[in-house]
């Protein structure tokens, strides 16, 4: 299959003030673009030239870690720019809204379990919001991996949303200021896609 890089669902500057432009260039154009490469670089000449990217990574353990990290790159980027919005931010709605109820109380509840889980993070990786029985559960996970990978324990799931904690994320304008960045990314967050993923795989 032929792997490409996405345009951003919207241009650089439309997630101002909360993410700034000069990020989300750099981070779309250098980063998510580097780990495509070298995914690519990775599977040429191989039988995974032929599959699609989530079979290949629901097996990423059989990979090998240049697979595993540079594909796993790649997925969570194209899943991260569709998880914000400008004109994103507020209160999830439907069954989405119903499910996070049901599982952590309640919004505030769901978001302070969230940004615990993103705070607490230690080094580079991702916190997912992930189906569960119906229900939803928090997952956290280092580097880039994500739940469909079998390497991830408890998961194997298509992710509702995700957000990346990498540095190159939220350094340019937060520093090591996470709270702000969590802050921010609440703003834009995108729950017309968090729901439609919801309901997909749920």
């Amino acid at each position: 299959m032929a792997f490409e890089l996405p345009d951003l669902p919207y241009d650089y500057n439309a997630l101002e003030p909360h993410i700034d432009a000069r990020t989300m260039e750099l981070h779309h154009d250098k980063h998510h673009n580097t780990y495509l490469t070298k995914f690519q670089a990775a599977i040429k000449g191989t039988e995974l030239e032929d599959q699609d990217l989530e079979t290949i990574l629901s097996k990423a353990g059989q990979h090998g870690p240049a697979v595993r990290n540079q594909g796993g790159g790649y997925l969570n980027h194209n899943i991260f720019w569709q998880c914000m919005s400008p004109n994103g931010g507020g209160k999830p709605s439907g069954k989405l809204a119903e499910a996070i109820d049901k599982s952590f109380g309640s919004f505030d509840d769901f978001k302070e379990h969230f940004n615990n889980a993103a705070t607490t993070l230690f080094g580079s990786g991702f916190v997912w919001l992930v189906p569960e029985s119906g229900g939803l559960k928090i997952v956290s996970t280092p580097n880039q991996d994500n739940p469909i990978m079998d390497v991830v324990p408890d998961a194997s799931a298509r992710p509702v949303m995700g957000l990346d904690m990498w540095e190159h994320a939220y350094y340019l304008k937060y520093q090591n200021r996470k709270p702000e960045y969590l802050e921010a990314f609440w703003n834009v967050v995108n729950w017309d896609y968090a729901e439609r993923q919801f309901e997909a795989n749920s």
